[in-house]
């Protein structure tokens, strides 16, 4: 059981820890290139308005991957930076509501929250970073602790500090198991000494008590 139980937290270990560092690589990324880089083409986003109720609620963390804008389609969700109007300078995820293609040969795009009134301006493909492919509440969490730098200190070393502890714990009993082992192999080696000792004063005494009585039977016949 102990032995089924190691290899199971062994392969959650080691799936916790891909997942832990490639989300932290991710938005560690963005903060400090302010969005401007993508790890293999994927972005961390949170949904911080209900622009888009109800396909995203406040505080969603939203993947998008880099792709074609030849690719892009209507009804797909993208997240770009704003660049006209009361957008400027915001990121926003919104939905893909018409396409065109410029005189040089670029698309623009024209997108719209699902939940607003009107369409936002027009955007070129210059400005958009990438396709939403899934979201997920629970990391936008850690996309919010990150938000300063205490944070991001504390979101890198306590979930790697809990792995080392956990593996310390788990070393320090296997090397228990393996002292324990060590030394029932040197009391089983010890004990089987002394019974050979025992074996060999019994043949001792036998061999005495032999020549004894052979003795004896001489000094009879003389």
């Amino acid at each position: 059981m102990l032995k089924a139980i190691k290899t199971i937290w062994g392969v959650l270990r080691t799936i916790l820890t891909i997942i832990l560092v490639g989300l932290l690589v991710i938005v560690v990324t963005q903060r400090v290139s302010n969005n401007k880089m993508a790890v293999a083409g994927f972005r961390i986003f949170t949904v911080v308005t209900e622009s888009m109720k109800p396909e995203y609620e406040v505080g969603d963390a939203i993947f998008t991957k880099t792709i074609e804008p030849s690719e892009i389609k209507i009804g797909d969700d993208i997240t770009y930076l704003g660049m006209a109007e009361s957008f400027k300078d915001k990121i926003v995820t919104h939905r893909v509501i018409n396409i065109e293609k410029a005189e040089d040969g670029t698309f623009i795009f024209e997108t719209k929250g699902i939940a607003n009134p009107k369409e936002d301006p027009k955007i070129n493909e210059t400005q958009v970073f990438g396709k939403v492919i899934y979201k997920i509440k629970s990391i936008s969490y850690i996309n919010g602790i990150i938000g300063n730098l205490y944070g991001m200190y504390f979101a890198i070393f306590i979930p790697f500090g809990l792995i080392m502890f956990i593996e310390y714990i788990l070393y320090k009993r296997d090397k228990d198991e393996d002292e324990d082992i060590e030394d029932d192999k040197q009391t089983d080696d010890n004990n089987e000494n002394n019974q050979i000792d025992i074996d060999e004063e019994k043949e001792k005494r036998k061999e005495r008590r032999r020549k004894r009585r052979n003795r004896k039977r001489k000094n009879s016949v003389n």
